[in-house]
């Protein structure tokens, strides 16, 4: 033994040998996840690039806990908004029927059908007033989706068709604008995989964000910056947006031309749209109102209605303008006369002037009358608040409809046939009319955080198909893997699923929606 070896062993310490200080200790074993294409290998105590999915002492856990909806109203106090986190039933079933009229077991939190061999995570049995029903269960995983979003503002935020970036990656465009709203269509299958491998995660991150209403901060190509989530108002600019329009210019004149007879010679209502003009709209004339020699620099349209009067922009009635004067050509002395009153307002009531023509038929700007003042506010009383909405849109294609039947047409024709009801987190869906089963969904009805991600990219998107259970038998529906509502409620996995659940998160229902279990009718087609 060496002199050091001595030492050590004195000192009750081992040194070890040169053999044993090169042996590799083995790696921690690895499982591998097969919920979405990228089949992550997951070491111990970590979770996969989805954060979904984790190894707990080898076995898949999925991270997100199971949803299940109550048939009550969500909480509104904020400091009840959290919903309840709570374990599952501790106590075995007692083989008494559960009805669905009380709970429903939602897709958050359940798993996926990939690689699409098998029936969804849950095949849930319940009964709703007597009638036997089944709901398939299976988050899935969506490359073709998308997201509409309605912007309540008269400002113009870009030219129709103008790219919508976000983080600098192009995300979607500019849209038709409707009545009081700007749209966007962000997302879709040629961001998400038909680009960069930025332009994908950027994509996918955004819709991700807007899907779990959360807010995002876009920049228009050639028009403005704007920050949107589902719920909120937007902001343009920087600026908070608080009202959408009572109507078009014309609209505004019509309804409230009565009151302002009498305590004013001429109205404008300015709009980038459709500006109106009182004394010539046929809402003033059946009233009896006067010619005033007024001029409008627009294309008219018929009388008392203009168009491009100005360059659309966030200025008053979503122009470009700070001076609404700018609009205004000389004035037909023929019906003009010095003293004549003029009362220039937007559509929203936001912007107000008063003007009174002077001897030279210049109309010169004063404070707007006492009298004037519950016209103007009447308009801003009318305007609703100004919100961003969200619709979350896909098409349910190979995968999902394999979860639910071996012959995946049969779920197409009966969604078609209005014999299935589709939901997405419990919200209800509205299906396209014509093949496939393409939805939209207002993510405001879903529980928070109901949608996910895998690096694909694409979106995980929680989906619902309840139907009565003879329908589902007719139409090839998996009945082997059927398990009572009592067992998804105590956190028994259906039979097909290969990973653990996580828990049990309790919710109320948003708003006044249909209750997903409840049958539809069904129609012939």
């Amino acid at each position: 033994m060496s002199e050091s070896d001595k030492a050590s062993t004195q000192a009750g310490t081992h040194s070890p040998s040169k053999t044993d200080a090169d042996t590799p200790r083995p790696a921690p074993e690895k499982i591998r996840c097969d919920a979405c294409p990228v089949m992550c290998y997951i070491a111990e105590g970590r979770s996969g690039a989805c954060d979904r999915y984790a190894n707990d002492a080898g076995q898949l856990i999925r991270l997100d806990p199971l949803t299940i909806l109550e048939n009550r109203a969500a909480a509104r106090q904020p400091e009840d908004d959290t919903p309840r986190l709570v374990p599952f039933l501790e106590t075995e079933w007692d083989g008494a029927i559960v009805g669905g009229n009380r709970q429903f077991v939602t897709a958050i939190g359940a798993g996926t059908t990939y690689p699409d061999y098998k029936p969804a995570p849950f095949i849930v049995a319940s009964d709703y007033e007597g009638v036997d029903m089944v709901t398939v269960v299976t988050e899935g995983i969506f490359s073709y989706c998308g997201a509409k979003v309605k912007i309540d503002t008269d400002r113009h935020l870009g030219p129709e068709r103008a790219p919508v970036r976000a983080d600098g990656e192009i995300v979607g465009h500019v849209t038709t604008s409707e009545y009081g709203s700007q749209m966007l269509s962000l997302g879709g299958v040629e961001h998400l995989t038909g680009g960069s491998k930025k332009e994908g995660r950027v994509t996918c991150a955004t819709l991700l964000a807007l899907c779990n209403s959360q807010s995002v901060d876009l920049v228009i190509d050639g028009g403005a910056e704007v920050t949107v989530g589902a719920g909120k108002a937007p902001v343009v600019n920087g600026q908070v947006e608080e009202r959408m329009r009572v109507g078009c210019g014309s609209a505004t004149v019509g309804i409230f031309a009565a009151q302002w007879q009498g305590l004013v010679d001429e109205v404008v209502v300015v709009d980038d749209h459709i500006t109106g003009v009182m004394s010539e709209h046929q809402a003033g004339k059946v009233i009896g109102w006067q010619p005033t020699g007024i001029r409008i620099l627009g294309r008219r349209s018929t009388p008392g209605r203009y168009f491009q009067v100005a360059e659309p922009g966030t200025g008053w009635g979503g122009t470009n303008m700070t001076d609404p004067l700018t609009i205004l050509g000389p004035w037909n002395p023929k019906h003009a006369r010095p003293g004549l009153s003029l009362l220039m307002v937007s559509t929203t009531g936001e912007h107000a002037a008063y003007y009174e023509l002077d001897e030279d038929l210049r109309p010169v700007q004063l404070e707007i009358p006492e009298r004037l003042l519950p016209s103007t506010r009447r308009i801003e009383e009318n305007c609703e608040p100004a919100l961003c909405s969200v619709l979350f849109m896909g098409g349910a294609g190979g995968s999902l409809r394999a979860g639910v039947t071996q012959n995946p047409v049969g779920l197409t024709r009966s969604v078609q046939k209005a014999l299935t009801r589709v939901t997405v987190g419990g919200a209800p869906a509205y299906i396209w009319p014509g093949g496939g089963i393409t939805l939209m969904a207002d993510v405001t009805q879903m529980p928070e955080n109901a949608f996910g991600y895998v690096p694909t990219p694409a979106l995980v998107a929680p989906i619902e198909f309840t139907l009565r259970r003879s329908d589902y038998a007719a139409l090839g529906g998996h009945m082997d893997y059927v398990v009572p509502l009592s067992d998804a409620l105590s956190g028994v996995p259906g039979r097909q699923s290969d990973h653990v659940l996580a828990g049990r998160r309790d919710v109320g229902r948003r708003g006044d929606t249909p209750w997903p279990v409840q049958p539809l009718t069904g129609q012939q087609k």
